[in-house]
């Protein structure tokens, strides 16, 4: 099993307790300590995961992550940012990022999101086959996403909520509960992110389509529904 951990951090003291700290939870580690190096390396090899500084010397680490994810990186990305910096946070998961965590940190909260990342990636890597709803289809390993004959061009977020949407069709999903498993972290406040990505998938994937998949549990979150369903 892949246990490699890239750690992307110009701070010596927060890169070296990450080194030691991971290593410890039984993680073959590496470093780069500006994003002009982080980049190549990243696309190196297959990473378990990627743990991301935003505040990097040489290039930011959303140039990274951009750079990662336009060159078919496929690991998760874990971003460390300053506190409540939104737009950096928006901005991540625009750009494919999987979850993120403020600094100052303890690391105990950074291990357990790291440990949840990890699963939920090889969860979704045992479910690969063709995904349909009605008209919808999806492929998990190309990431192709088509409704009829047109093809739907989704970021990685979109791709990933859809995913999970689709392997619960009929199911109505709580937006805490897609907080934990899209996202993959236990959210305890504000989940309007969840409302905001749905409004982004109703608008590619429904849109000028009939029918509706997407359907609204007024008060609860959202369910992928096809008629038959």
């Amino acid at each position: 099993m892949n246990r490699s951990i890239l750690i992307v951090e110009d701070e010596p003291h927060i890169a070296r307790v990450l080194e030691l700290e991971l290593q410890h939870e039984g993680y073959e580690t590496a470093l780069a300590t500006d994003g002009t190096r982080a980049l190549p390396l990243a696309l190196a090899r297959s990473w378990s995961l990627i743990v991301l500084d935003v505040m990097l010397p040489g290039c930011s680490g959303l140039d990274v992550l951009e750079g990662y994810r336009s060159g078919g990186g496929e690991s998760p990305v874990l971003l460390l940012t300053a506190r409540d910096v939104t737009k950096d946070i928006v901005q991540g998961f625009e750009l494919g990022a999987n979850d993120y965590v403020t600094k100052p940190f303890a690391i105990e909260e950074l291990l357990v999101r790291i440990r949840n990342l990890i699963k939920l990636t090889s969860d979704k890597e045992e479910s690969d086959g063709l995904l349909e709803a009605a008209d919808l289809t999806l492929d998990p390993k190309s990431r192709k996403v088509m409704r009829g004959d047109c093809v739907i061009e989704l970021t990685p977020t979109e791709f990933e909520l859809l995913h999970y949407m689709m392997k619960h069709q009929g199911q109505v999903l709580s937006r805490e509960q897609l907080i934990g498993d899209v996202w993959g972290y236990a959210h305890a406040g504000d989940t309007n992110i969840v409302d905001v990505y749905v409004r982004y998938l109703r608008l590619k994937v429904d849109k000028g389509f009939s029918p509706k998949l997407i359907r609204t549990a007024r008060g609860v979150g959202y369910s992928l529904t096809p008629p038959s369903v």
